[in-house]
C-alpha cells in the first residue's frame, strides 16, 4: 500500500508541477504579447490619447462630409519635445493653426541634431483631450519613421492630417475647442548619446 500511495502521490505531483510551469509560461507569453495588444487597442480605440492612421480616400470622403455638412472649424496646437538624454532642438513651426473640421492641414515641425555624430530618433505621440484622439487622422507623419540627423543637421518634417467630422456627433466632443497634437522625440535605445 505504501508503495501504490508514493507513486500516486508523484504522478499529482508530477501533474501539479506541469500545471504550474504551463501557467508560468502563458503568463511570460502574455507579458510579450500585451505591448503590441495595448498598442492594437489603442489604435483602434484612440485611448491614452493615441491617433488614427488616415488614408488618403479616408481623407477624400472626410472632406467631402466637411464641404456639404459646412464644419465649423476648430483649434490645433502642436507641442514638441526632446527626451533629455537627446541633444536635439525639436519644436513645431507654428504653436497653433485653425483647422476646419475633416479638411487636411499640413503643419511642420523642425528638428536639429547639436551632438557631433549622426543620432536616429523615434518621436512618441499623443492628443489631448482623449477623447478628441479617435477623431484625429493622420495621413502622413515623420513620427511613421525613425529619423535620422547627422551631426548639426536641421530638417523640417511634415505631418498631414484632418480631423474627422464624426466628432461633431460625438457628445464627448461637445464644447471641445482645441486639440493638442504633441511629440516627444527618444534617442533610438541602440545608440550611444
Amino acid at each position: 500500500m505504501g508503495a501504490t500511495a508514493s507513486s500516486g502521490i508523484e504522478n499529482k505531483n508530477l501533474r501539479m508541477a506541469i500545471i504550474a510551469f504551463g501557467i508560468a509560461l502563458a503568463m511570460v507569453a502574455l507579458g510579450f504579447a500585451s505591448v503590441p495588444l495595448y498598442r492594437m487597442f489603442c489604435q483602434v480605440t484612440g485611448f491614452a490619447g493615441t491617433t488614427q492612421v488616415g488614408t488618403e480616400s479616408d481623407a477624400a470622403i472626410a472632406a467631402n462630409l466637411a464641404k456639404s455638412a459646412g464644419t465649423p472649424p476648430i483649434s490645433i496646437r502642436f507641442d514638441g519635445n526632446t527626451d533629455p538624454g537627446l541633444p536635439w532642438d525639436f519644436a513645431p513651426e507654428r504653436t497653433t493653426d485653425t483647422v476646419q473640421i475633416g479638411i487636411r492641414d499640413l503643419a511642420f515641425f523642425t528638428a536639429k541634431n547639436n551632438s557631433s555624430k549622426p543620432i536616429t530618433g523615434t518621436a512618441t505621440f499623443n492628443v489631448e483631450p482623449e477623447q478628441a484622439a479617435p477623431y484625429f487622422n493622420k495621413i502622413q507623419c515623420f513620427c511613421f519613421t525613425e529619423q535620422t540627423l547627422q551631426p548639426g543637421e536641421e530638417v523640417r518634417m511634415p505631418v498631414l492630417f484632418y480631423v474627422d467630422p464624426a466628432a461633431l456627433d460625438d457628445p464627448n466632443m461637445e464644447g471641445v475647442e482645441q486639440i493638442t497634437l504633441s511629440y516627444t522625440f527618444h534617442a533610438k535605445p541602440s545608440q550611444d548619446s
